[in-house]
Order: structure tokens, then sequence, then C-alpha cells
């Protein structure tokens, strides 16, 4: 690994830890930015193990933040099954679209698009999440209907550009659930959604599908994005709490056009 595999490594995994929590997508960003890196010698966003090791860094993220709501979950039925039906509307979505999914990838106008949807979504929680009907301090667990409308909106971020985190924490608030509520179980739920994505894309290296990205390369990007990960994870509690998500929607405005007028005047 030379010096500059280095730099893009660490520059992806900072990216996958600020993205994956705030609401900014992190699938979109790395897209992005994988078109203005210089070559592919780091991987990419669509090298299928580098893209793993991103994910596992975060899904460790996600695993030490909130260690005390999983052990509490193993106890708690109604969560549990609050989980599993938000988690069905994404596994139908990627089984069924795995290949247009997958080509989408590789396409950073889609990301851009996508961005554009974020900022719509994220404007709407700022919106709509003025009026609380919870108190914020005791986040309560959405009911089986919450949940399946919280699921279709993380299903819709299987799309680059549409923020996991900002879809399902802006679709809880949405369909009633207050803010920080919302944004626990957007959490919760991306356990079993990145650990069924890794699964996936763990078959595809499997069967050869994978770039020949180096095992130094694979660990190095899953600290940084793990380290990077916990700290936006916790930033995005406190912004929640404050009801800024708002300047997250004008950046993915910004970047989204940003990413437009780039690939219109490089085509």
């Amino acid at each position: 690994m030379d010096i500059e595999q280095l730099y893009q490594v660490i520059l992806l995994g900072v990216i996958q830890g600020i993205a994956e929590f705030l609401p900014i997508s992190s699938s979109g960003h790395l897209v992005i930015v994988n078109e203005f890196l210089p070559g592919e010698s780091a991987g990419g966003a669509d090298d299928l193990a580098l893209n793993i090791a991103l994910h596992l860094g975060t899904l460790g993220s996600i695993l030490v933040v909130y260690r005390k709501d999983l052990i509490h979950i193993l106890r708690d039925f109604q969560m549990l099954i609050s989980i599993v039906v938000a988690t069905i509307p994404i596994v139908i979505v990627g089984f069924t679209l795995k290949d247009h999914i997958e080509a989408a990838f590789e396409t950073p106008m889609v990301a851009a698009c996508g961005l554009m949807v974020t900022a719509l979504f994220l404007w709407l929680c700022d919106w709509m999440g003025k009026v609380e009907a919870e108190p914020l301090d005791q986040p309560l667990t959405p009911n089986w209907k919450q949940s399946v409308l919280i699921g279709l909106f993380q299903a819709m971020a299987i799309v680059p550009g549409i923020s996991r985190s900002g879809s399902t924490i802006a679709g809880g608030v949405m369909v009633g659930v207050s803010r920080i509520s919302a944004a626990r179980f957007s959490f919760l739920i991306a356990i079993p959604a990145i650990s069924g994505a890794t699964l996936l894309h763990g078959i595809d290296i499997a069967r050869g599908e994978s770039g020949a990205t180096s095992i130094t390369v694979l660990v190095i990007g899953a600290i940084v994005s793990f380290f990077v990960g916990i700290g936006a994870l916790e930033v995005l509690l406190k912004i929640v709490r404050k009801n800024r998500l708002r300047y997250f929607a004008i950046y993915c405005l910004a970047a989204s056009w940003f990413t437009i007028a780039y690939l219109m005047f490089k085509g």
C-alpha cells in the first residue's frame, strides 16, 4: 500500500463514519467522492470488500454507543417486533432490486438527485418536529404501523444520496414519533440493515465479484470509520435534540447542485 492509497482509504473511512450517522448519506458521498479521486488504487464505492469494511466499522459504532439499549432489547419483545417489522421493507427491496441498486452506485448523478430528496426529508422533519407528542427525554417504542412506515423510508435510502438516518428520523417524526425516539429507532434498525447488506456483499465476494483490495486497506478503513462514527453518532443525537436538521438540508442541496454542475460541465 503506497501513501496515496493510505490517504484515500482514510478519506473514505472519515466520510463513511461521518455520513453514515449525520443525515447526509454515506453511500451518496462515497459515490460522489470516488468520482473525484484519482484512479481506483484504494478501491471505491464499487469495491465490495472496502464497502463492507467501511460499513462494519460504522456498525461497530452503533453497537458501542447503543450497547445498553441492545441489552435491554433482549428483554423487550415489543421493540424486537418493531425492529423486525421495520426491516422487512428493506429486505424485500434489497433482494428484488439488487442489480438496479448496484448500477445506481456507479452513477454520481443518481447520488446527486438522492441528496435533494434527503434535503426535502430533513426540511420536513425540522418543520414537523417543532411540535412533539412525546417527552424528548423518554424515548418510546414505535408501534407496528409506525414501524412499517419508518421501514419504508429506510428502504428508500437504498438509493445512494438518500440518507438512511435522515430519512428514517424524518419518517419517524412524520408518523408521530418524537425526534429522540425516531433517532434511537433509526440506529437500532440500522443493525440488521447493515448486517444484511454486509452478508449480501460477502456472498458476492465469495463468488469472486470483489475488487483486489488489500487486507491492510480494509482494516484501516474499518478502524477509521469506527472511531469517526462514534463521534458523529453522538453529535447527531445532540443536533436532533436541538432540532437543527435544516442545516444539513442546506448542505445536501449545495452538495447536490455542485455535483450536478460538475457532471454537466465534465460531460
